[in-house]
């Protein structure tokens, strides 16, 4: 098999994985709530408004930041089906992470940010 034959092998499985059933069912379900969709839409003109508050100069580029986590974190905590949907998309993040630093490690024989203590490793 070449590279890519394994590259596309590697796609499907993590396709077929438990945790991608998982963030497509929580991305449906968030999709069709529309207490979702409408906290979504308000959290994103926040986000508008705190950018243009930045470029006037009225916020600094931190404490914007500060207050867009604070807003999000608000709507996570108000609605169920953004919550599941951020925390299994995070725990996808999480694995595709993990998988790119396994890569690494073949490519390169050496892992980013890597301690030398497997005590706090998700693994190599």
């Amino acid at each position: 098999m070449d590279i890519f034959e394994k590259t596309r092998e590697l796609g499907t499985m993590i396709q077929e994985s438990e945790i991608m059933a998982k963030v497509k069912e929580t991305e449906a379900a968030q999709a069709a709530d529309e207490d979702a969709q409408t906290l979504m839409q308000e959290f994103n003109l926040k986000r508008m408004n705190l950018a243009r508050d930045i470029q006037q100069g009225k916020i600094g580029r931190e404490e914007a930041v500060v207050k867009n986590n604070e807003n999000f974190d608000a709507i996570l905590e108000r609605n169920e089906n953004l919550r599941n949907y951020v925390e299994a998309k995070k725990e996808l993040d999480a694995l595709v992470n993990q998988i790119n630093s396994i890569l690494n490690f073949y490519i390169t024989g050496e892992v980013p940010g890597c301690g030398g203590s497997c005590s706090t490793c998700s693994g190599c």
